[in-house]
């Protein structure tokens, strides 16, 4: 979901780059992979990324998101179409999913839209969603988004994975292959709580969403 330059530092956060003793080990190649393209300009820097083979057998979906919402909507389409034969869609919005601007706003497009889960989701795709944590406490946040993401998907299983800054949404439809709950469970074992966190949010219970590492039965 890329969006115009608008001269803020936000996306900078690479420090972590530079302490290679301490963060390489977690994934040696996409470290090397993410350190050589953080040199190059923005544009150029996903285009590094989308040539290195990061992720296999990848799509990408790099055209420019605009605030208006007639190009809303055929971006939407557009992507829809390109990424039609995809199991697991990556939702990489600005800021995360969508406040009180409503669509067609001036900066709707740093959000993604709860009907837009609603229709990819339902088109039989599992998401994952990168969501910037706010100022509010963010257990309650995090619950909150749950909420949300259940009303636009109420059979996927959910899963968080958090850092320092952010946290990742993980919805899987029950269609889905089952190597993607495989390795959703996986991931949360794999890397130590000063790095990525990764939950299973069990279902609502007695009006209190629980999240938790617990593989689901």
């Amino acid at each position: 979901m890329l969006t115009p330059s608008d001269g803020s530092s936000d996306g900078g956060k690479l420090a972590y780059l530079r302490k290679p003793d301490r963060y390489r080990q977690f994934d040696p190649e996409l470290f090397d992979i993410l350190a050589h393209a953080a040199d190059e300009s923005d544009r150029r820097r996903l285009q590094t990324i989308e040539d290195s083979g990061a992720i296999p057998s990848a799509s990408y979906f790099n055209k420019v998101l605009p605030d208006d919402a007639a190009g809303r909507v055929t971006f939407m389409q557009r992507c829809a179409s390109d990424l039609n034969d995809a199991d697991l869609v990556f939702f990489d919005p600005d800021n995360g999913l969508e406040v009180s601007l409503p669509k067609g706003r001036k900066n709707s497009s740093k959000y993604l839209y709860l009907d837009e889960v609603a229709s990819f989701y339902g088109s039989g795709r599992s998401l994952l969603i990168y969501q910037h944590f706010p100022r509010v406490e963010r257990t309650a946040f995090m619950a909150s988004c749950v909420d949300r993401f259940r009303g636009a998907a109420s059979d996927c299983a959910i899963w968080t994975f958090t850092t320092a800054h952010v946290v990742f949404f993980l919805l899987i439809h029950p269609e889905s292959p089952a190597r993607l709950a495989i390795a959703a469970i996986e991931a949360c074992a794999r890397w130590g709580e000063g790095f990525v966190i990764g939950n299973y949010v069990a279902r609502e219970r007695i009006g209190a969403t629980i999240i938790d590492s617990r593989i689901p039965a």
